[in-house]
This record gives structure tokens, C-alpha cells and sequence, in this order.
């Protein structure tokens, strides 16, 4: 069964988006979008578990009829899943220097700041539990996951802060929050990995092996994938403050080789570990990359791996 989007044009441009101030308008704006382009909610049954077969009823969702068990029975049988009507979420924002990077008038950070209060939006409305995490060297703030009056503007009175963070050090915070979040749950991991990819590979094995459906929701600025850099310059390392001379002549074949290689192990690294993946540019409108995101999903009735970098 396919997703009916809805055919709303044009999609809201950054610039415009991003001109919003106030960051609770900014994320029911897109919200309201996500409402109309989607006829379902796609993360509905992301967190839960196989209890029972059932006999098929009239009203029930055709996608969950098992088609196996009715080749064997001739009779059509659905399962059944435990906590059916209150999914738990993590939101999982990196606030470190590098996030502070951007090459238009806005930031990795404004960009990933403004996901989490869509998503947490979108998720509370679907009356899910939602809670948050921010780090840089390690875990910062803790907003319990819940679903209560009040819940959306603690998220976002997190979310609204200026990060302070220095160095980006994902292995230490993404063992930490496997260690806090220890009931089953959706854990969107929104950053931009810039790390090596084998620093990953064990707090992410430790957050799928306490059975956590994982999303790594990377952010990426247009440069840091074109490498666009008109002459030789002198730049600066967001997080070590160290410069460095530059000639783009010489460094663009090597550095587009060494992203590509970035992107590909990060890849393989979700596609061993059962994990999604989806690549955000901050300069593609947000509410097409959600659409297609969150279709996606829906689709396919669990995550799977999956990486893009290009045009929603």
C-alpha cells in the first residue's frame, strides 16, 4: 500500500522558514504541512513488539494481515502488538562547535533545532512520549520522555539555547544515553557525524543491543558536501580553533574522495547494525525531506538502513 501525499505546492523554501523567529511557529508551520502531505502517521508501530495472532476483522489494517499463516490456514489472521497507542521517543541533539557551522544565513544547529521541535510536535500529537537529550563531549540536558501538558515547551526551552559545546566526541554521549534510556524506545540521533565512522560502531551496537529502534538523521551543510571554496585561504577548524592554509585546487579531489569514503563506511556501519539513516541538506526545504522521510517509513513498516545525500 502506498502513501498518499498530498499535492501541496511549492514546498517552503529555508530562507523563508528559517526568516521565522520564533521557533514554535517556525515548527507548527511545518507540522501543519506534515499534517496535509500525510495521511497516516509513518511512525506508528516503530517501538512495538509481537504479542499474538488475531482473527482478521472488518476495519482492520489489510498490511498487517500475515499472508503466511493465511497460505497455512486459509483463513486471514492479523497480529497483534503490545503498547499499540503510546510509542516512547528520544530525541537525540548534538550541540556541539561543529554543529555551529554554516555557510548561509543559517547554522547546523538552527537547522537541526528546528527538526527536533517539528518531530517532537508531530510525535506529541500523535500522542507519543517524548523526551530529549542534548551533548557535546557528553550528555548535557535530560527531558524525560512523556506525554503530558507541558511537554513540548520543556523540550523546546532546551532547544532554544544557545549550545556551548566544544569538540564533537559522539562514543562518549551515545554510551551515555543508552545507559539513561533504558525502556524500549525510537531514538532519533540528530548530528552531523562528523567523527570517525569506527568511533560509532560501539555505543550504536550498545543502543540496538538494548533493543532501541535507532535513526541517525545526519545534517549537513551544502559546503561540507560540495566543498566550495573559490581560492586559496586560510581556514579555520571550528572545534580546535586551528588554522590551516588551503588551496582548493589541490585539496577538492581529496577531499570529496575522503567524504565519499565517510559516507560509504558510515553507510555500511547502519546496514550491519539494522539502523536508518537519512542525509539533511540545511539549504533543501525542511518539509519535503520530512514527507519524504517519514513516507518512507510508513512504507516500510520499521527502518531500515538507508542513506541519501542530494535533493529530497
Amino acid at each position: 500500500m502506498t502513501t498518499n501525499l498530498s499535492p501541496r505546492e511549492p514546498w517552503i523554501d529555508m530562507p523563508t522558514l528559517m526568516a521565522i523567529q520564533d521557533l514554535p511557529w517556525r515548527a507548527r508551520t511545518l507540522v501543519d504541512g506534515l499534517t496535509a502531505g500525510l495521511h497516516r502517521s509513518p511512525l506508528h508501530g516503530f517501538s512495538v513488539e509481537f504479542s499474538e495472532y488475531r482473527p482478521f476483522s472488518p476495519g482492520d489494517d489489510p498490511r498487517t494481515i500475515d499472508w503466511k499463516l493465511y497460505a497455512r490456514s486459509d483463513r486471514y489472521y492479523v497480529k497483534k502488538f503490545e503498547d499499540e497507542t503510546n510509542r516512547r521517543c528520544y530525541l537525540v541533539v548534538d550541540q556541539s562547535r561543529s554543529m555551529q557551522y554554516g555557510s548561509i544565513a543559517y547554522t547546523k544547529h538552527d537547522y537541526a533545532r528546528t527538526l527536533g521541535a517539528t518531530l517532537s510536535l508531530h510525535l506529541i500529537r500523535q500522542r507519543d512520549a517524548v523526551g530529549l537529550l542534548t551533548f557535546d563531549a557528553s550528555v548535557k540536558e535530560v527531558v524525560t520522555a512523556r506525554f503530558r501538558h507541558g511537554q513540548w515547551r520543556r523540550i523546546l526551552g532546551l532547544l532554544d539555547r544557545q549550545p556551548s559545546g566544544n569538540r564533537t566526541d559522539l562514543s562518549q554521549p551515545l554510551s551515555e544515553v543508552a545507559q539513561l534510556v533504558s525502556q524500549r524506545s525510537l531514538v532519533l540521533i540528530l548530528s552531523d557525524f562528523l567523527v570517525p565512522v569506527e568511533s560509532l560502531r560501539i555505543p550504536l551496537g550498545l543502543l540496538r543491543a538494548r533493543r532501541h529502534e535507532v535513526v541517525l538523521m545526519r545534517i549537513l551543510d551544502p559546503r561540507e558536501i560540495d566543498f566550495q571554496l573559490d581560492g586559496p585561504a586560510m581556514v579555520r577548524d571550528a572545534e580546535s580553533q586551528r588554522e590551516i592554509f588551503v588551496d582548493p585546487n589541490q585539496a577538492k579531489e581529496l577531499y570529496r574522495q575522503r567524504f565519499a569514503e565517510h559516507e560509504l563506511g558510515l553507510r555500511s556501519l547502519c546496514e550491519s547494525s539494522g539502523i536508518a539513516m537519512e542525509t539533511l541538506r540545511t539549504d533543501l526545504p525542511m518539509d519535503r525531506a520530512l514527507v519524504r522521510f517519514l513516507s518512507k517509513q510508513q512504507r516500510s513498516g520499521a527502518p531500515r538502513s538507508r542513506a541519501e545525500v542530494g535533493t529530497p
